[in-house]
């Protein structure tokens, strides 16, 4: 692996969940890896469980870990060409270069604007490290894309799985807020490639990329999807094809107790309780939240060890 901004960087899904949990079991078994070797995490935005997992999985490797909250400290353009007679200071080509003197890999965080679909379907952020930097880069969640909570996802299925082939269903819930596309698009793309029956509910007008979906099922009825789920994923997302609108803040998808039944409730976290998901759900047996956000470190921890093996 040279790098791992998108799910396709993983050529063996199953191989690298199965040595993802065997690392769980033991987590400091390749801690001299990354010894002598450092981490820089870049946060153009806010992070929790991402910061927190990612760091904690490269000291795991042994590794040092440098983070910068960009915005907060250093504003920088990406447009080429660009008249820098505004508030950036410094051009992405050169930062890239010089961030990479510094690190063995760069950790990259930077969400979708929900504003210009195009730019936001370019990852121009990413697209311009991956260009620029001479070292690997790792995507801690971009405009259109979150590897490593898909990851982390797929870790927790495999250990919560009863069956060989699971049903497992995405569904949409309410939000006040407009939120991204990341998660829901790499968490389908991921069960794409899993041995799962799968689909996806959510409201007219709340369809995603169909570049991403391609034949995934989708049902706009949420109760005819939730039949039969061993797993049902909850999560919001804005329109994608009224970019970024909030359509529908309809309280009757929400997430209760009497919906799910006996299926294991999974969320990447944060979470509006009794917007999103009741707390019935939450608070329940069958809710895996934790268990997925502990697996945030050892999908990142993973990831890494494999972009240390090819430094």
């Amino acid at each position: 692996m040279k790098k791992y901004t998108d799910l396709e960087d993983i050529d063996n899904i199953s191989g690298i969940v199965e040595e993802a949990i065997q690392i769980k079991k033991s987590p400091f078994q390749f801690s001299g890896l990354g010894k002598n070797k450092t981490l820089v995490m870049l946060f153009f935005n806010a992070s929790l469980r991402t910061r927190l997992s990612t760091e904690k999985a490269a000291r795991n490797l042994g590794m040092e870990v440098i983070v910068m909250n960009v915005n907060a400290a250093w504003e920088l353009e990406f447009e080429e060409g660009a008249v820098m007679n505004l508030a950036a200071s410094e051009h992405v080509k050169e930062a890239a270069q010089v961030i990479s003197q510094y690190a063995d890999c760069i950790a990259i965080r930077a969400f979708a604007s929900l504003t210009d679909k195009e730019k936001d379907l370019q990852e121009m952020v990413l697209a311009s490290f991956q260009k620029y930097a001479t070292v690997p880069i790792v995507n801690m969640e971009s405009a259109t894309a979150h590897p490593l909570q898909a990851l982390a996802d797929a870790i927790t299925l495999k250990e919560f799985a009863t069956k060989k082939k699971p049903k497992v269903v995405l569904s949409w819930a309410p939000h006040p807020r407009a939120l991204p596309h990341a998660v829901a698009n790499s968490f389908v793309q991921m069960m794409q490639r899993l041995d799962v029956e799968f689909c996806i509910s959510h409201p007219k007008g709340y369809d995603l990329n169909p570049n991403i979906v391609k034949d995934s099922t989708v049902i706009y009825d949420q109760e005819e999807a939730l039949k039969d789920a061993d797993f049902v994923y909850v999560k919001n997302w804005s329109s994608f094809q009224s970019y970024g609108e909030i359509l529908s803040k309809d309280p009757g998808w929400m997430m209760t107790q009497e919906k799910l039944k006996t299926a294991k409730f999974m969320h990447c976290l944060p979470v509006r309780r009794n917007v999103v998901v009741e707390d019935a759900v939450l608070d329940g047996p069958d809710s895996l939240v934790i268990e997925q956000a502990n697996n945030r470190t050892y999908a990142a921890q993973v990831v890494l060890k494999k972009l240390l093996e090819q430094i």
